[in-house]
């Protein structure tokens, strides 16, 4: 089978961890190149965020990503692009009519937008993940949401027009309904993880993270510094907790002026509490160093306010490390509460204290969530097991379309 994915503002060639880069980026790259595995032909689109970048470039992994020029050549904030996005329409509208796919599965709002456009004319059955909903999003951050005003009124349009919808999680698929579309019309596969470079200490090569220990224990925090990740939670929990450490792991540098301006509000957050020696920025931490970093962790910490799905709590299960986090969204899924790790209500820094303290007290509980865990990524969230499903669905939906079309030209 042919598949294009389309992917505006989330490329699978990214740097992972800036403000607009995360788990969209490792989520397209991973089920692409588990598609390929599986025998599948795929294309990934996506907007030129760089003048330099080449039109189309083959992966190591075989999949395909072609840059489409919308605005301009530089990266520009996703919550800016929707102006640009007739254009990537447009782009990907030429490109298709010469690759003709056998489907498309968009990725995000504005792509599902885009593809809807570009395919009106060529009778393709087309696929949403939405990543994230507008809906979501609004009711968490209210007047500090940036996203376009059309957001959910596009989400809503594109969720009732396409042919199925590929959820990350039981979280989203509620929260469709709430927009009218019925459960039949959505699946749910969730993210993955990579179980073979996220794996245990005893598997690994090169296992030691570069920022030495001070504390008694560490703590890990990953993602992206934006506020609704709740890095401040987890800094204020600190304050209970006098003999760990917490190592911060995000942001692009001097260059991200949105990472460095939350930064700064960490650290003086983070004085204010009086554990600004316990605190370590470690800024942008490669993949290839990620599984160390987690691995170096007594406790991987996921504070988000809202989190559509979050693929770092599997990371940390996948190295054998138990997670504390906010029982919202995906990590209702991913996290089994009480056996791989220990959820609690977002936004409060007196339960994360809590939940992590009773397993840094108990060793011997710790060590079990991080072997059950483990488990849990191999069963369950492979990207193996994703690219698998996700072609099942593909599938059904390709023979239904094709049953659709010989009935109409009967």
């Amino acid at each position: 089978m042919r598949v294009t994915l389309v992917s505006e503002h989330a490329s699978p060639l990214a740097a992972i961890g800036g403000v607009d880069s995360g788990g969209q980026n490792v989520h397209v790259a991973e089920l692409a190149a588990g598609l390929v595995r599986l025998g599948h032909e795929v294309a990934v689109y996506t907007r030129r965020d760089a003048a330099e970048l080449p039109e189309k470039v083959t992966t190591a992994a075989g999949y395909e990503v072609i840059h489409l020029t919308a605005g301009p050549a530089r990266l520009v904030p996703k919550d800016e692009l929707w102006a640009h996005m007739p254009r990537f329409a447009e782009e990907l509208r030429r490109n298709l009519d010469l690759d003709s796919p056998d489907l498309i599965h968009a990725h995000f709002w504005m792509s599902a937008w885009a593809a809807a456009e570009a395919a009106r004319s060529l009778q393709l059955p087309m696929l949403i993940t939405f990543h994230a909903l507008g809906t979501v999003k609004q009711r968490h951050q209210g007047s500090a949401d940036p996203s376009p005003h059309e957001r959910i009124r596009v989400e809503a349009s594109a969720g009732h027009a396409c042919d199925h919808i590929i959820a990350t999680c039981r979280d989203e698929v509620a929260e469709l309904g709430q927009m009218g579309i019925e459960h039949n019309k959505v699946s749910v596969v969730p993210c993955g993880v990579d179980v073979e470079h996220f794996t245990l200490a005893a598997d690994a090569v090169g296992s030691e993270f570069s920022i030495p220990r001070r504390a008694v224990y560490r703590l890990v925090s990953v993602g992206r510094l934006v506020p609704r990740k709740g890095v401040s939670v987890v800094i204020e929990a600190m304050s209970r907790l006098s003999d760990a450490e917490l190592i911060i792991a995000g942001g692009d540098g001097p260059a991200d002026v949105s990472s460095e301006s939350e930064r700064a509000r960490l650290s003086v957050l983070a004085a204010h509490m009086g554990v600004a020696e316990r605190v370590h920025f470690a800024g942008q931490v490669s993949r290839t160093e990620m599984p160390a970093l987690l691995r170096s962790a007594d406790v991987v910490v996921c504070a988000p306010w809202y989190e559509p799905f979050g693929i770092v709590p599997l990371e940390a299960m996948a190295c054998g490390v138990p997670v504390v986090g906010s029982a919202v969204g995906g990590l209702l899924d991913s996290v089994d509460d009480g056996r791989t790790g220990i959820l609690v209500p977002p936004r409060d820094p007196v339960a994360i204290a809590k939940a992590v303290r009773s397993l840094l007290d108990d060793p011997v509980r710790r060590a079990a969530f991080g072997r059950a865990g483990r488990t849990r990524a191999l069963s369950l969230f492979s990207w193996e097991r994703v690219a698998s499903c996700t072609a099942d669905i593909y599938a059904r939906v390709a023979a239904i379309s094709r049953q659709g079309l010989e009935a109409n030209y009967l």
